[in-house]
């Protein structure tokens, strides 16, 4: 009997594998241990690999048992070894140091060696448990050399694993030099706001989106630049930590959106799904549990055009993950957790016509239309939107004028998003998980978020006169408060109220009347 070790992803970490190989008197071919159908059918992978290569596949009964033997395996990724495990229990490899490495990966029927799912969360887990190295394929063998203090080596064929425990060939560790790509290519954008023609008061929005962590929606006609707008915030967003950058790698890893030969995600995610999405894709799930959409834009922008076309249960599963900033996928054996703190920004036409309010172009959606439109998205996800902004179409003078130098850059505007990013972590740094304006409660709002009476009374008369609902005050001072840090006041002035007032644009109560 042969005693190796592979690895299994569960939620974003991994658990290590025994796989255990014995040769016996008597037929057929069984893998226990609670196997899919992907691994059952390894069998057969595994034997054209082994005869295309030379080897020899034992024609007398083979168990492999993968433990602990309670918890589901799944893939092709245990494919390498289990076929180095017979090798080794039928005498043609050297067993003596297998039990130091961690092996994982898909076979082709050649020997060839597939790229697999979670190298960096194993890679985490084998380090963690004090493993000597990893074998993966050479694909997946930067992603997995990130971890520090664990060789990571990178194989493409089967031939070259075999060599190297047998001593014939000894295979080099990939090294990764980490901190420096991730810093190197932080800020290396293809879009910039300098594109945007006009726009300055959407510009200014977004901006305070950025600052505060504010989710956002952005209601206009068709061919406003809602879109183009949206796809231009993560530029001004602060950049990555490492620590974040980490949990956004292990995420797009376990859900196989990692590139070949990635390593660590260094800009922030923008994940834009079409709006037939399913709710399972949105929020994650499965028969084999995966992260959705939510989770893969964790430490991101989640994107939603034309919010009213999704499908309203899909729009509904947001908004527990929207409070809790993590999504738990319950199954009748297991429960996994998947992080999923996001900045929602959405994009909507005020009517199914898309021209009301248009200054040029009138509507033609018959009465009552647009407010059964708008009825499409609940109260509940409005009132977890912080700005309601209206966008209107650029002038043709704007459009047609030619670039000048006081369009304003992303690096220019990142840069006080940070500023008030670092007065909000100073202010914050008692208070666990809360990192922006946006994610504070509403007992911590009346210690922070303190208003003179000139304020008070600003306020008093907007919600009177514009007919705002009781939920819009709340989010009124959140943004302010974040005005107020782009500012660099410590106090909230009438004027930071007076700006974040405007924007709650679908909290009037006639809007759309």
């Amino acid at each position: 009997m042969v005693k190796l070790f592979a690895s299994a992803v569960y939620g974003v970490d991994a658990i290590t594998i025994s796989t255990e190989v014995d040769v016996l008197d008597g037929l057929k071919f069984f893998v226990v241990g609670l196997p899919d159908n992907a691994v059952k059918e390894s069998q057969h992978r595994v034997e054209s690999a082994l005869k295309n290569n030379g080897y020899r596949f034992p024609r007398i009964k083979v168990i492999v048992n993968l433990s602990p033997a309670d918890i589901k395996k799944s893939g092709s990724a245990f494919d390498l070894p289990i076929a180095i495990g017979i090798l080794g229990a039928t005498e043609q490899v050297r067993i003596d140091d297998l039990q130091k490495y961690i092996i994982m990966g898909e076979l082709s029927l050649d020997g060839s060696i597939l790229p697999i799912k979670g190298a960096l969360p194993i890679a985490i887990q084998a380090r963690k448990e004090g493993f000597e190295g990893l074998f993966v394929p050479i694909q997946n063998a930067r992603e997995a050399g990130m971890v520090n203090n664990l060789p990571v080596f990178g194989i493409s064929h089967i031939n070259e694993l075999i060599d190297h425990l047998n001593g014939f060939k000894k295979i080099e560790a990939v090294q990764v030099d980490t901190r420096d790509e991730f810093f190197h290519s932080q800020y290396d954008f293809e879009i910039d706001f300098c594109d945007v023609k006009g726009q300055e008061n959407i510009k200014r929005a977004l901006e305070i989106s950025a600052a505060g962590g504010h989710n956002v929606i952005l209601i206009g006609p068709p061919g406003a630049g809602k879109t183009m707008l949206a796809k231009r915030l993560p530029s001004i967003l602060p950049p990555l930590s490492l620590t974040e950058a980490l949990e956004t790698t292990k995420i797009h890893s376990v859900a196989g959106k990692l590139p070949e030969n990635a390593t660590l995600v260094s800009k922030r995610p923008f994940r834009s799904p079409h709006h037939t999405i399913s709710d399972v894709a949105l929020v994650g799930g499965g028969g084999t549990p995966q992260p959705g959409e939510i989770s893969l834009a964790h430490n991101g922008v989640l994107f939603l055009d034309e919010l009213p076309e999704f499908k309203r249960t899909v729009l509904e599963v947001m908004r527990q993950p929207m409070e809790e900033r993590r999504v738990t996928i319950s199954r009748a054996k297991m429960s996994i957790d998947y992080p999923a703190s996001f900045m929602l920004v959405a994009s909507m036409n005020p009517c199914p016509c898309g021209y009301f309010n248009h200054p040029e172009k009138e509507c033609s959606c018959p009465p009552g239309t647009v407010q059964k439109y708008l009825n499409k998205i609940s109260g509940p996800l409005l009132d977890r939107i912080d700005l309601h902004v209206e966008v209107t179409p650029v002038p043709f003078s704007e459009l047609s004028a030619a670039k000048t130098t006081s369009s304003e850059n992303s690096e220019d505007i990142r840069a006080r998003v940070i500023q008030a990013r670092q007065i909000q972590e100073v202010r914050y740094k008692n208070h666990e998980g809360v990192y922006a304006n946006a994610q504070i409660s509403s007992k911590q709002l009346q210690e922070i978020c303190i208003i003179n009476q000139a304020g008070q009374n600003l306020l008093k008369t907007a919600m009177e006169r514009l007919n705002l609902s009781a939920r819009a005050y709340d989010r009124i001072l959140k943004v302010s408060r974040t005005i107020a840090d782009l500012a660099g006041s410590a106090e909230i002035r009438t004027e930071h109220l007076a700006e974040a007032i405007q924007y709650r644009s679908l909290d009037r109560e006639n809007w759309g009347s």
